[in-house]
């Protein structure tokens, strides 16, 4: 179960798409600016982050999105013409670009790898070993 982050001011795609990550068992919050998105929690980061284009023109160049070691961007926009320039922190960290709700499945498939990859190398551990610190005699 990945920790997912929707950051973006269309309500109703964003319902869309968070439901659909729910109901493959991911952890979802949501968010309608990158401000708002740092502030949602601060205590457990999440590991994906699928911004609107638009969400990130609007917090600039200075734009910072609380992610964990390994966590992954997804931009998301409506049209092809759409590129936001991005530091390149932020390049670095962004896994895709997508064209929304055209590449749905995409998407879907992209979480679903990146959760699975996550596992495999370890990232996820922390998740796992919490559950598992009462010892048993």
């Amino acid at each position: 179960m990945a920790k997912v982050i929707l950051v973006g001011d269309d309500v109703a795609l964003l319902e869309g798409l968070g439901q659909t990550l729910v109901g493959l068992g991911h952890d979802v919050t949501f968010a309608t600016t990158v401000a708002e998105a740092e502030m949602a929690n601060p205590e457990e980061a999440p590991a994906l982050a699928i911004v609107s284009a638009d969400a990130l023109e609007d917090a600039g160049i200075a734009a910072t999105l609380p992610l964990t070691p390994g966590g992954a961007l997804i931009i998301y926009c409506t049209s092809h013409d759409q590129q936001p320039f991005l530091p390149p922190k932020l390049q670095r960290a962004t896994l895709a670009r997508l064209v929304l709700p055209l590449e749905r499945h995409r998407l879907v498939a992209l979480v679903k790898s990146f959760d699975s990859r996550s596992r495999t190398t370890g990232r996820s551990l922390s998740d796992e070993i919490a559950d598992d610190l009462s010892l048993e005699f």
